[in-house]
């Protein structure tokens, strides 16, 4: 699958690159995702984004028109996306999981757990199955298990 990362963090590369191991085509920026950077998306599946990042009806629109199908937020919240938008355009939606209980996780083991979940939805829209709990669209979308087909 080809992806661009928005808004990344110089010390956020490292992990992506880990929890990815080449398996996708992924350009990191560190722009944020706005109707200005939105061209960045052109001819690529997937949109990875952050409550920093613009996903408002006109962004979502643009990513349609440039053929974006997919977009993981790496961030539990949703509240940036504007999910009736995205969803109306057809394009699936992904968050991170809260983190298991059992106490916070160090920083380092943080930011890999959200490379490798963000990773792990791309895994799957690639195999096309469901991203299960991580589905994050206005629908409600299907929340069983990441095996079912979408």
């Amino acid at each position: 699958m080809k992806a661009v990362a928005f808004s990344v963090k110089p010390f956020e590369k490292e992990y992506l690159a880990k929890a990815n191991q080449k398996k996708h085509d992924i350009t990191l920026i560190s722009n944020p995702l706005g109707v200005d950077t939105a061209v960045y998306a052109e001819g690529k599946n997937a949109v990875i984004v952050t409550e920093d990042d613009d996903l408002s009806a006109p962004v979502a629109e643009q990513l349609a028109a440039l053929g974006i199908q997919f977009i993981v937020t790496r961030s539990a919240g949703t509240g940036h996306l504007d999910k009736t938008a995205l969803t109306s355009h057809g394009i699936k939606i992904a968050n991170i999981q809260n983190y298991p209980p059992g106490g916070p996780l160090l920083a380092n083991e943080a930011l890999q757990e959200i490379a490798d979940q963000t990773i792990k939805s791309l895994d799957l829209w690639s195999l096309n199955k469901c991203v299960g709990q991580v589905c994050a669209c206005a629908k409600d979308c299907n929340k069983t298990t990441p095996e079912k087909t979408v």
